[in-house]
């Protein structure tokens, strides 16, 4: 084709490309009538027979309104995939539109490779339409037993960022993603249209992004359905795309022009970095295709019009099982597309009819990079020993910031693995102590920067700072479900943005598992910092650890959450999380400088083992304890040690075993959770019948929660953060939620009171001296506005 031709009109490529297109319009004409079949039949696909009440589904779901213009869209991709052999697959904004992807991948054959049942014959496409929105059948959304699907339909908003994500560090890859005119209205996506800012043309591929306004929602008119041409194009513009509007009457021929030009832009941009001329601030296309809503349709119903309008939203006669005349409607709706002319007598669509689509693993639905389990390889992790941190003689009087000691690993995770590991951070990457990745990379930036700003450039950056936590966790989906590795880390008050993303991916790796041609790709892993405990100074807003319980609430094949107390634990926890594939992996971790307790070989099997007696700082090695208190968090652990110094110190008749957990997840039955720990090893732990403080990071019904079908629960104490907060100090924080070394020792001696005669005759004065302490503190930090020294400089 002569490039020249993108530059003409729809009636030029008309004429010039009228056999092509003929094909094309054949095509989607067959790929409409799926659809529609899909959501209403249950028998008499083909319409050999006139249409009655019993070829109709039982239950009518799905969504027709988006299904025509992802057709066209798709039919188009494909023409351009065979004109140019172009590596590409897509992702599909509008939530439901699952009959359009099926009918394509139906007919391209994808289906047939993983449902070889799908035949293309009158067996297979009773089969194929039976099967859609039917128990053990396709969903309405598309999922992981869609092939060549990383995006689950369910939930708006991240189709577009997903697709930037899955295109890093493959140059060679073009993702077309569509994104429907009421999924952009949602504030992801608005942040989303910024991505392309951090795509560098020369290592990454590009991202097609094809805005399909079809004007309206559920029951409403969308925002840009309703904008004008100057509007959309001025709104773009800004954003910095080059854009372009389909809406001529003759919309394959508008459409077709439209693809050739935006990927011979790609090209262009493209070709222009890799041969040592990057275009500053490029212009990438982006295509605007106006089309009306569940076009091809029925045209109007009960007076009211239906085509072009909200009502061809869902189903629009969702009365055909029942009502007579909606059941002609449907019989007309169906037989206006001529199925005679699109399948043989054996019910197979016609050859020729598909011969646009592409072969082999061009097929959108095979391109391999849908398949992140094929494209996966283990990170070149660098030895963990390497980062040590140093103790001295003495466990607890070295202070280092965990985070800063990360930070120094993380450069050498990035340095070994340079196009397959990234770092998607929201705007807090040095706030959180991280900065020693700068090291060895750079953030990515692709827009002009001033001379005096530091650690970004266009070239080579493997962190990607944007303050959306929706742009990064859409960008780390894409990276890690086409094979490749990352790491999410964030302020703890914020991550909660991202719950049902979360949710979202929990779900597509929970399903994967029913599919064996969808093997685990890396873990989602989040790194949860400067947490509410340290917080004090932004104030109450800062303070939210509730992420903790929503990834609790994760199926127990997909979570993991890890409190590290320590540099070395961390590290050696990170490390684990990096190598580790299907899993959502919550690891929470503070960045202020603390006392740090376990050498690296102390750390790694701690951290092996998920929790574990630490007898240095128990009493007589932990053997035969009145009380256990359990430290499940950094700063937690720290107020355990203290009030395990302070008992030893005052009342040295109180036997005391401190126990530390790394992995929350132990505490769970191992029936409900394969790191939960089996009754046997849990009572060695914590003995079968004395109490048990725990002292946690996050709410109290979090460890609750765990604990539930333990035996004896009564004889647990569960200590946490009781959304008490304020721009107070550091201390005054535990004192406010209970959980300070005092509160420890009061409870220790409370409950151990019932058993111990000599720990009972001490009790209440012990416990008086240590409520007359906390009074006295909380006097100095409110004249002081700082917490004691005895407070600040504690060690072991």
């Amino acid at each position: 084709m002569n490039s020249n031709d993108v530059l003409f009109d729809a009636k030029s490529i008309r004429a010039k490309h009228s056999d092509e297109l003929s094909r094309i319009e054949r095509y989607r004409r067959l790929a409409n009538y799926l659809a529609v079949a899909q959501i209403y039949l249950r028998d008499n696909v083909l319409l050999k027979k006139p249409l009655g009440f019993d070829d109709v589904k039982e239950r009518l779901l799905g969504h027709w309104g988006t299904c025509p213009g992802i057709n066209m869209v798709y039919a188009h991709l494909n023409g351009l995939i065979c004109r140019h052999n172009v590596n590409m697959f897509l992702v599909t904004g509008p939530g439901h539109g699952a009959p359009a992807n099926l009918a394509n991948l139906y007919l391209e054959g994808s289906l047939k490779e993983f449902y070889p049942e799908l035949s293309l014959d009158k067996d297979g496409l009773t089969d194929f339409i039976k099967r859609f929105s039917t128990p053990n059948g396709f969903p309405s959304h598309l999922y992981p037993g869609t092939p060549g699907a990383i995006h689950e339909g369910g939930e708006l908003g991240y189709a577009l960022a997903t697709s930037f994500g899955a295109v890093m560090d493959n140059p060679d890859l073009v993702v077309a993603c569509i994104v429907g005119d009421g999924e952009a209205e949602t504030g992801p996506t608005a942040a989303a249209w910024h991505s392309y800012k951090f795509i560098d043309p020369k290592e990454s591929g590009a991202v097609l992004p094809v805005l399909h306004l079809n004007g309206y929602k559920i029951s409403s008119p969308t925002i840009f359905g309703t904008m004008s041409d100057n509007e959309l194009v001025d709104l773009f513009g800004g954003y910095g795309y080059n854009p372009r509007i389909v809406q001529d009457s003759d919309l394959d021929a508008d459409l077709y022009g439209a693809m050739e030009w935006a990927y011979s832009e790609i090209r262009r941009i493209q070709d222009a970095s890799r041969n040592g001329k990057r275009i500053i601030a490029p212009r990438w296309p982006v295509i605007i295709f106006k089309s009306p809503k569940g076009m091809s349709g029925i045209k109007e119903m009960d007076g009211e019009p239906v085509e072009g309008t909200h009502r061809s939203h869902q189903v629009p006669n969702k009365d055909a099982k029942t009502n007579k005349t909606s059941l002609k409607l449907l019989e007309d709706w169906l037989r206006s597309y001529n199925p005679d002319e699109l399948f043989d007598k054996d019910g197979a669509p016609k050859p020729e009819i598909l011969e646009i689509c592409p072969k082999g693993i061009l097929r959108m639905g095979l391109n391999p990079h849908t398949f992140g389990h094929n494209m996966w390889k283990p990170l070149n992790l660098p030895d963990i020993y390497h980062y040590e941190f140093k103790l001295n003689s003495n466990r607890g009087t070295v202070f280092a910031s965990p985070m800063e000691e990360l930070g120094k690993y993380l450069a050498g995770v990035v340095k070994n693995n340079l196009q397959t590991f990234r770092i998607f951070s929201p705007d807090e990457l040095e706030s959180n102590k991280l900065h020693g990745v700068f090291k060895e990379t750079a953030r990515n930036f692709q827009w002009p920067l001033k001379e005096y700003d530091s650690y970004i450039g266009a070239e080579g950056g493997r962190v990607i700072e944007i303050l959306s936590e929706h742009t990064c966790q859409a960008f780390l989906q894409g990276y890690i479900l086409t094979g490749r590795h990352g790491i999410f880390p964030s302020y703890e008050a914020f991550l909660g943005v991202i719950t049902t993303m979360m949710d979202q991916f929990g779900k597509f790796i929970k399903f994967s598992r029913q599919f064996p041609w969808r093997g685990p790709v890396a873990s989602l892993n989040y790194l949860e910092t400067s947490t509410l405990w340290r917080q004090e100074h932004n104030g109450f807003s800062h303070q939210n650890p509730s992420f903790i319980n929503s990834v609790l609430d994760q199926q127990a094949d997909n979570a993991r959450i890890y409190f590290p107390p320590d540099a070395n634990c961390l590290i050696s926890t990170v490390d684990h999380c990096l190598r580790s594939r299907g899993y959502v992996n919550l690891v929470v971790a503070n960045k202020n400088p603390q006392p740090q307790w376990l050498s690296m070989n102390e750390a790694i099997e701690h951290c092996r083992a998920g929790a574990s007696i630490w007898r240095w700082a128990s009493t007589d090695d932990g053997l035969d304890p009145d009380i256990t208190i359990a430290g499940i968090g950094d700063v937690p652990t720290i107020e355990v040690l203290a009030c395990a110094r302070i008992l030893k110190e005052d009342i040295p008749e109180l036997r005391l075993r401190v126990v530390n957990i790394n992995d929350l997840m132990v505490l769970e039955e191992h029936s409900s959770h394969p790191h939960g720990l089996a009754e046997s090893w849990f009572n060695a732990l914590f003995t079968p019948d004395k109490p048990v403080i725990f002292n946690f990071h996050g709410y109290p019904s979090a460890v609750k929660q765990l604990l539930f079908g333990r035996p004896n629960i009564h004889r647990f104490i569960v200590n946490g953060y009781l959304e008490e907060g304020s721009t107070t100090t550091p201390f005054d924080m535990l004192i406010r939620n209970q959980i300070s070394r005092y509160h420890l020792a009061t409870q220790a001696l409370k409950y151990v009171s019932r058993s111990n005669l000599k720990v009972a005759a001490k009790a209440n004065e012990l416990a008086n001296a240590y409520h007359h302490k906390l009074e006295e503190i909380q006097t100095y930090i409110m004249k002081y506005a700082d917490d004691p020294d005895e407070i600040i400089n504690w060690k072991w």
